[in-house]
């Protein structure tokens, strides 16, 4: 791990003014993610902002009976809060299938909407990867793709997003809200906040520069039952090769799918159509896939019928 600079922020305005005046500056929290990309020296800040004093670590209720999480809300926090629990199921599921506990007990709101791809080839500092190092190429394209993106690639990149809570997060429509350095805040919908790879796959998020999440915010309840199932080729502590979040009421159904794309994928078109069948039909007609993760349509469609099958039940 290369020397870097620490500042401690007292408020996330504070935060982002810092972030402003050192540019290549990144912030910690849990730095679950963070500090295994720095040890590798795949992320080399020479300035660390420390945002775990800002404040921002509480669960609100808002007046239309929604509820705002502080970016810096523990992942174990988040599950096990009664709200969450009683009116959100899909969110604490899907933050229970995720990481280990010592991990969530670290991990925060913002940081796991932020983490970073695990396509091998993205930690492996002796590989061209355009994500890590724009214009070097992507050794995925031609090497090792099982686990990565089957919709939604480009010939730049085909990472998929390793986050479970980001993909209850879409199907919940949350909303992202943060402040930029000049203090001017903005609201960014869920399903806008993560990035396509295209021709820039190191632009994973909407944030500007030196931009902070401050909270996320989730609509009133929706009625009906949350399921969040996940496949991994282990039974605990791996990544998704697919997951599927759900909350089907009557003919009204929901759906967000994760591990198959740079951002939790959603066909909304396809769930008023139908069921499994309708969303994986629109699901393959726009995959991509290689020869090394076709399985994931077969996959995806199993889980997708497994999934509504239980939220229906």
């Amino acid at each position: 791990m290369r020397p870097f600079d620490y500042h401690r922020a007292t408020d996330a305005a504070d935060a982002a003014r810092l972030a402003s005046a050192h540019p290549g500056a990144r912030f910690i929290a849990g730095g679950t993610n963070l500090l295994d990309l720095m040890k590798v020296q795949v992320e080399q800040p020479a300035q660390l902002i420390d945002i775990n004093r800002i404040g921002l670590d509480r669960i609100e209720d808002e007046d239309d009976g929604g509820l705002r999480i502080g970016a810096l809300v523990r992942n174990t926090d988040l599950a096990a809060h009664d709200r969450v629990r009683t009116d959100y199921g899909v969110l604490s599921r899907a933050l229970l299938a995720g990481a280990s506990g010592q991990l969530r007990n670290k991990a925060t709101t913002a940081g796991n909407l932020l983490q970073r791809t695990r396509c091998p080839y993205f930690y492996d500092v002796s590989k061209p990867c355009n994500k890590r190092v724009p214009g070097s190429g992507c050794s995925a394209i031609g090497g090792m793709s099982r686990g990565l993106a089957i919709v939604g690639g480009s010939e730049h990149c085909i990472a998929t997003h390793p986050s479970d809570m980001a993909v209850a997060m879409r199907v919940l429509d949350a909303r992202v809200e943060t402040v930029r350095a000049d203090g001017s805040t903005r609201t960014i919908a869920i399903a806008d906040f993560h990035q396509l790879p295209g021709e820039t796959p190191h632009v994973e998020t909407a944030l500007e520069a030196g931009e902070l999440i401050t909270h996320v915010t989730l609509p009133p309840p929706l009625p009906g039952r949350h399921v969040y199932r996940k496949v991994r080729d282990r039974a605990s502590y791996a990544f998704a090769l697919v997951s599927v979040a759900a909350i089907v009421s009557g003919d009204d159904r929901r759906v967000a799918i994760g591990g198959v794309a740079a951002k939790p994928w959603r066909m909304e078109e396809a769930e008023k159509r139908g069921g499994a069948d309708a969303i994986g039909d629109a699901l393959e007609a726009e995959a991509r896939p290689t020869e090394q993760n076709r399985f994931k349509l077969t996959l995806a469609r199993r889980t997708l019928a497994a999934t509504l099958t239980e939220a229906s039940a």
